[in-house]
């Protein structure tokens, strides 16, 4: 059983992360060496802290578990997603219709208001209340613009073992992380010396 770790690592987003919502939401969950795994979502905390960073959220929106835990699943359903495209196999059905549910669960038309004062506008409402199902539908609609566009070609796990992020591939590069890719060159050459008896 993987030990959840709370601590950040320290590897740099991967590629296509700062483009990709829903790349950045997959890659929240990173295993590393000796079986742990570092949740960068693991506490409300953490959760608020990410979606803030991202502009999907107020600092002060005071998450509980249950919306961390909607949001958790969804990063599931999204690798779920990522893992199918990348290895070019049938998607799960429940890991499509989480997305499709995340996506239309808050409405996309700025709706029709009226002011008093100023008269007509129109405005997409964002309660408090739905918060996270803003954010939510945004991730989810990131992902199927991802799934759906060019850079889907380029979508790619990271080659080095344990790691289980994605990345969009750039050339031949498929690794996450300069870490990554030195640790992939590393157990290349241990196997080579080793098949040699050297």
């Amino acid at each position: 059983m993987r030990e959840p770790v709370m601590e950040e690592p320290a590897l740099p987003p991967a590629t296509g992360e700062e483009e990709h919502l829903s790349l950045a939401l997959a890659n929240s969950a990173i295993s590393m060496a000796g079986g742990h795994v570092v949740d960068l979502l693991a506490a409300p905390a953490q959760v608020n802290h990410w979606l803030t960073e991202r502009g999907l959220a107020p600092v002060d929106a005071g998450m509980m578990e249950m919306c961390a835990t909607q949001v958790r699943s969804l990063r599931e359903q999204i690798r779920s997603l990522f893992a199918s495209r990348a290895a070019g196999l049938p998607a799960l059905p429940a890991a499509v219709t989480a997305i499709n549910d995340a996506m239309t669960r808050v409405p996309t038309a700025p709706l029709l208001r009226w002011d008093d004062r100023t008269g007509p506008y129109r405005t997409t409402p964002h309660p408090t209340t739905a918060i996270v199902d803003h954010a939510l539908a945004t991730v989810a609609a990131d992902a199927a613009d991802l799934l759906t566009g060019p850079d889907a070609e380029r979508l790619t796990a990271c080659g080095s073992t344990p790691c289980n992020r994605y990345l969009l591939r750039h050339g031949r590069r498929h690794w996450c992380s300069t870490r990554c890719g030195d640790r992939a060159r590393a157990a290349r050459a241990y196997a080579r010396r080793a098949q040699s008896g050297t």
